[in-house]
């Protein structure tokens, strides 16, 4: 948890803390927050998962299709994704939570103040609903029991 100075109104400063942001760096954490609630807006989709575990960091990825355009497009947008998410993250993200922002056609051109509004409601929104209970994979890798595919439904 990372502590920010907020000046007040009454003249002095409080301390107001945020949770850590960390970044999604592996597929299963990607395919886990599809798992969960997911809302588009404008130029992005974004999806949120409750890992309910007792982390209070937000962990966030980012990804663009091909539909988006070539390399540079691409990355572009996800630069743009990330400049946003480092901006809104703290004030708008729920702690405890995986979140992947999705470009979309337009994301790498749209005016930066009608992208803050796209993700901006579309945090909003996502903090309001309810979502499914499902354990965000962690960052070690783990093999899998039977015991473990059974309860999920797979056989081996």
């Amino acid at each position: 948890v990372d502590r920010i100075c907020d000046p007040s109104p009454q003249g002095g400063d409080a301390m107001i803390e945020t949770p850590k942001i960390q970044r999604l760096t592996s597929r299963p954490q990607f395919l886990a927050a599809a798992k969960g609630n997911s809302l588009a807006r404008g130029a992005v989709v974004i999806q949120r998962l409750d890992r309910q575990d007792d982390s209070l960091a937000i962990r966030v990825g980012f990804t663009a299709t091909r539909k988006v355009g070539g390399a540079v497009q691409r990355n572009r947008a996800k630069r743009r994704l990330r400049e946003v998410a480092r901006f809104l993250l703290p004030a708008h993200g729920v702690a405890g939570s995986d979140y992947v922002l999705i470009a979309r056609m337009g994301t790498g051109d749209r005016e930066w103040s009608r992208l803050l509004d796209d993700v901006k409601s579309a945090l909003t929104r996502l903090a309001t609903l309810p979502g499914p209970a499902v354990r965000a994979p962690s960052d070690s890798r783990t093999t899998h029991s039977p015991e473990a595919a059974i309860h999920n439904g797979q056989d081996r």
